[in-house]
């Protein structure tokens, strides 16, 4: 997937499409390190065959390690070794409780609320960094993280941490802006409290209800579609597994189909920014190809969603009716204004 385009150290995505290669990241910004301003700060985070899944769980958690005083991690019963590959790090501030998988619990995602539940629950931070194992932090967002603990910390009104959203699909050059991918989530959410992980754990609520949170400016490397086509059948298998029991996961074999069917690949747009440092070697790494396919269940093949993308990114720059799983805090910013979505693309993202 590399040379052959007429852009110097440039890959192509299928259909010939070429990509420019990843720019140098910024270099880390100084940053109040952990214990700042006597807040103490836990990351927190579940897994499960991170190696098989092709998950960059190592490069998460150190992402924001030098924010955190402790990283605890349920790590479930792995396969793949998965446990023992996070007892090789090492890190003084790591922290593993040993999990079993209920499959009585494979209905919608929910075990996947349990496992970040359980890690939650032995959080000792005053607030408590989440990070699902697919997530990156870049290290020139951390100082924006630090303040926004630091100015919030004692304003009980704010129960959790908002952050903007970059999700990488089929490759690590372009970015999915289409409709249904939401644009912003809670991550740091204030210990003590009684939050809880939500439905499938994509993000949290207290008692039912919304989390009031204070947006931080920062935002959120999501990988979850990056992966070689191979590991995202694997993941495509668990994740039917998880949402709808052990008999609906399909044939195993199936699941090693060297090619995935990424769908119409519409709603993508190139990726102009830096990775997160610790994301270098895999992004170097890469050696498959993406290529456009028949439909292929993507919600955001469909028609309609493509044609909201289309007058949200180009006509509006705001998106319409956006899911907000929180709620924002008067007086702590403003997650999108009416060229939010339009700026946040220009930033990070170049036209097709």
């Amino acid at each position: 997937m590399t040379g052959g385009s007429g852009v110097p150290g440039s890959t192509r995505l299928g259909g010939g499409l070429a990509l420019p290669a990843p720019l140098t990241p910024f270099p880390a910004p100084a940053i109040a390190t952990a214990g700042g301003a006597g807040t103490r700060v836990s990351g927190f985070t579940f897994v499960r065959n991170a190696i098989d899944l092709y998950y960059p769980v190592v490069e998460s958690i150190r992402s924001i390690l030098p924010l955190c005083d402790e990283f605890v991690v349920a790590a479930g019963d792995s396969t793949d070794g998965t446990t023992a590959l996070l007892r090789s790090l090492d890190e003084p501030k790591l922290r593993i409780i040993e999990t079993a998988w209920d499959p009585a619990l494979y209905k919608r995602g929910g075990i996947f609320a349990q496992q970040t539940d359980i890690a939650l629950d032995a959080c000792t931070g005053d607030w408590a960094f989440y990070l699902q194992a697919d997530e990156v932090v870049h290290e020139r967002d951390l100082s924006l993280i630090r303040d926004a603990m630091d100015r919030h910390g004692a304003d009980p009104r704010v129960e959790g941490l908002l952050f903007a959203y970059l999700h990488f699909f089929g490759d690590y050059g372009h970015i999915q802006t289409s409709h249904n991918w939401y644009g912003h989530e809670v991550r740091v959410v204030r210990t003590g409290v009684g939050v809880r992980s939500w439905h499938d754990a994509q993000g949290f609520r207290i008692a039912g209800r919304k989390l009031r949170v204070a947006p931080t400016g920062a935002c959120i490397y999501h990988y979850g579609w990056v992966r070689p086509p191979r590991n995202l059948n694997r993941k495509a298998r668990a994740f039917r597994e998880a949402y709808f029991g052990s008999a609906a996961a399909g044939n195993a074999d199936e699941a090693e189909r060297p090619e995935y069917r990424y769908g119409r690949l519409r709603g993508l747009r190139r990726f102009r920014g830096s990775h997160p440092a610790l994301m270098r070697a895999r992004v170097a790494a890469q050696d498959w190809t993406v290529l456009p396919s028949a439909p292929a269940g993507h919600k955001h093949d469909r028609f309609g969603i493509q044609a909201l993308t289309v007058l949200e990114n180009y006509v509006l720059g705001f998106r319409i009716g956006e899911r907000r799983n929180f709620e924002l805090v008067p007086g702590t910013g403003r997650a999108q204004w009416p060229a939010g979505w339009r700026a946040r693309l220009s930033r990070y993202a170049e036209a097709p």
